[in-house]
């Protein structure tokens, strides 16, 4: 009798089996939400790490913005404005999740956080979370308040909902200064650990981001998400800078 051909090891990973079973079955139904990659193995005690952060979008300009990122291969962290979420961009945060990124929470609309009542503030981020998981389902573990603006109210209701509060070290000011080559020389000073701010709603900042990116390429960088740069964060606590021994 010949012998069965050997079966293929069994596979574990849930997303990994899905792909496999959609592309031996035409007909078989596509997952309802985007499937990240796995997790990357990258250790920013020994690397040196930076997080590009990108606020306000998604908008016209984010796609640009993933496309820059894409042609180097370079992961970063978008703050999403949960009324800019809609049919029209849930393509472009499915894109965000699919390529490696992270999604993270920058408020309904972009008001200044500590001014709001406990009701107005709960809404602006539960909306914004609801907003985004409902294209994505993807819960976001981490906050920008606009304008770098917190409060002990802020943090407790970040507390509340299992969201640390992610500042920046390194603002490029690009939201002031539509110019591209001044807001990739910014970079320069960035530091191993740093949060860099930017706003993927400018077409100067779409310019900025090959040229930033080959400028600090050239220092040796890095660039992870804000969760590969800090690990575990802890709910409504602040960060602006992973402050750990790095390599100069």
């Amino acid at each position: 009798m010949a012998s069965l051909p050997a079966l293929p090891p069994p596979v574990h990973d849930p997303a990994t089996l899905a792909r496999q079973l959609a592309s031996i079955q035409p007909g078989w139904p596509a997952p309802r939400f985007p499937v990240a990659p796995q997790a990357r193995g990258i250790d920013c005690h020994k690397l040196k790490c930076v997080a590009l952060t990108f606020d306000d979008g998604p908008g016209d300009e984010t796609g640009m913005v993933l496309d820059r990122l894409a042609e180097h291969g370079a992961k970063a962290t978008f703050y999403v404005v949960g009324r800019m979420v809609s049919e029209k961009t849930a393509g472009l945060l499915q894109r965000m999740v699919t390529e490696g990124h992270e999604l993270g929470n920058h408020s309904w609309d972009h008001p200044a956080l500590p001014s709001l009542s406990e009701a107005a503030l709960k809404e602006q981020l539960v909306r914004t979370q609801l907003a985004v998981g409902r294209y994505t389902g993807v819960r976001m573990r981490t906050m920008r308040p606009p304008y770098g603006a917190t409060s002990p109210g802020v943090a407790a209701m970040t507390r509340r909902y299992g969201m640390a509060q992610i500042l920046w070290g390194l603002d490029t000011m690009d939201w002031r200064d539509r110019n591209a080559d001044l807001v990739a020389k910014r970079c320069l000073k960035a530091k191993p650990g740093d949060v860099i701010l930017m706003h993927d709603i400018h077409a100067s900042t779409v310019q900025a981001v090959p040229k930033l990116l080959d400028l600090l390429d050239a220092k040796g960088f890095t660039y992870v998400t804000v969760t590969e740069l800090f690990g575990e964060t802890t709910p409504g606590k602040e960060y602006f800078h992973a402050r750990k021994e790095r390599p100069t």
